[in-house]
């Protein structure tokens, strides 16, 4: 739709118009470019989640497969994803080391 109107519009117009409309959508442009950055905000590049367990059977265990839930994961197609990602466990103690309690494995 935008592509069709936009097209009559070029089609109704002479060449040299348009190349002065442009010439002075440029100039406008270039007065508005001196807008001050806001600070952001810091990006979290980590998904909490919590750690179920091993992936077993009603007998079995394997402990080289572990099951996690993240946070925000709903279907499998939200979780393929994460295969195949790092983990990261994150605890709390009670000494202080480099200035903070918090462990990571």
């Amino acid at each position: 739709f935008w592509l069709k109107s936009a097209l009559g519009s070029v089609l109704q117009h002479s060449p040299i118009e348009t190349m002065a409309g442009e010439k002075k959508q440029i100039a406008s442009g270039a007065a508005k470019k001196k807008v001050e950055k806001k600070t952001r905000q810091p990006v979290r590049l980590y998904a909490k989640g919590a750690i179920l367990g091993y992936k077993r059977s009603k007998s079995n265990s394997y402990a080289n497969c572990t099951l996690l839930k993240v946070d925000g994961v709903r279907t499998r197609e939200d979780a393929a994803w994460y295969f195949g990602k790092r983990v990261a466990y994150v605890y709390k103690a009670k000494k202080e080391v480099k200035n903070s309690k918090f462990r990571v494995m």
